[in-house]
């Protein structure tokens, strides 16, 4: 047996490694976990394998981050793009696709329609509800995932089979940190992204997931591991008996999030706009910004102590601050110029 993924059939079979190479997997967040993630995936052989994320590579991604390089930081790249553009030299006989997008409410639905999995890793708990709700809603196997410190902990989630998120809230043992509190470091990462696209290869192959929430701790040698089957809620206003996917309403998405371990706010309009300009921005505020730098992906500059981020979506990331009314104002200061 001499081909690409002989080793793997040969532990799961060429039938299963057949559903893999015709799957298409999306990973939500390119951080951490998902550049772990998403490599392990392309090696595997899925299909198709779509990147969604926000945020662009920075220096001190790269302690974590295994898909990037410093000349991705140099250049400010798009995660989506920099882990776009590696995988393909990983695996080219895959179709990777990436999106520059904030994962929301507007978007969700389209973005994971015609995939077999989702895959959860971002790095807020606010989005892994709105994805919660969409994978449930539209039936598709959802992997939910979290690191933070030396921490971290994964969870299947079958719709129809399994407790959704959303009946887990009360008993998700996050203990409110996140890294830009008490940092993380790499192995759990490693961990945590292995345990996902195990998940991953299990549902392709067909075999049952447990509804079991695991965690570990690898710096205190801790692990639990809980069968959540009970904490199923009726009620649930996901999975329940008359669902109303409360986090894919307008009205409850957060419209400002402070970005793990970055001192920055991400401000994002209520509403896409699909006539956003970069460059036109840049022309009305280049007057009142210094040191600009733009690409095809994002306008990047500094006003006063602060630098502002924006991307071709409307969205913007404003560095200096953790405020979000600070941040608003800094957003307000140049786009009233638009």
């Amino acid at each position: 047996m001499t081909t690409r993924y002989s080793r793997h059939e040969l532990f799961l079979g060429s039938e299963a490694q057949a559903e893999i190479n015709k799957a298409s997997v999306i990973i939500i967040g390119a951080g951490a976990l998902g550049s772990a993630s998403s490599e392990m995936l392309a090696r595997a052989g899925i299909g198709r394998v779509t990147i969604v994320d926000r945020d662009y590579v920075e220096l001190s991604n790269l302690q974590r981050q295994q898909l990037y390089t410093e000349e991705d930081a140099r250049n400010q790249m798009p995660k989506a793009i920099a882990a776009k553009t590696r995988l393909r030299q990983i695996n080219s006989d895959i179709i990777i696709n990436s999106f520059i997008e904030d994962v929301n409410g507007q978007n969700v639905e389209e973005l994971i329609k015609n995939h077999s999995v989702i895959v959860d890793a971002t790095d807020n708990f606010e989005t892994s509800l709105v994805v919660n709700d969409a994978a449930v809603k539209h039936g598709i196997p959802y992997l939910f995932g979290a690191c933070v410190g030396s921490y971290g902990l994964t969870y299947p989630i079958i719709p129809t089979d399994t407790p959704c998120l959303n009946c887990l809230l009360d008993h998700l043992p996050m203990d409110g940190m996140t890294c830009d509190r008490v940092g993380v470091i790499s192995p759990i990462v490693q961990i945590i992204a292995a345990q996902q696209v195990t998940h991953v290869l299990k549902i392709l192959s067909g075999k049952k997931l447990s509804p079991m929430l695991q965690s570990m701790d690898i710096w205190e040698n801790e692990k639990a591991e809980i069968n959540v089957t009970q904490l199923r809620k009726q009620n649930c206003p996901t999975c329940g008996e008359q669902p109303t996917y409360p986090f894919l309403l307008i009205e409850n998405q957060l419209k400002t999030d402070v970005l793990c371990g970055r001192d920055a706010v991400q401000l994002r309009p209520g509403l896409r706009s699909d006539t956003f300009s970069l460059p036109r921005l840049l022309k009305r505020v280049e007057n009142y910004v210094t040191n600009p730098v733009l690409n095809r992906y994002l306008l990047s500059c500094n006003i006063d102590d602060y630098r502002i981020v924006f991307f071709n979506d409307g969205r913007a990331i404003i560095h200096g601050t953790n405020e979000a009314k600070k941040a608003r104002e800094i957003y307000n200061r140049l786009i009233q110029f638009y």
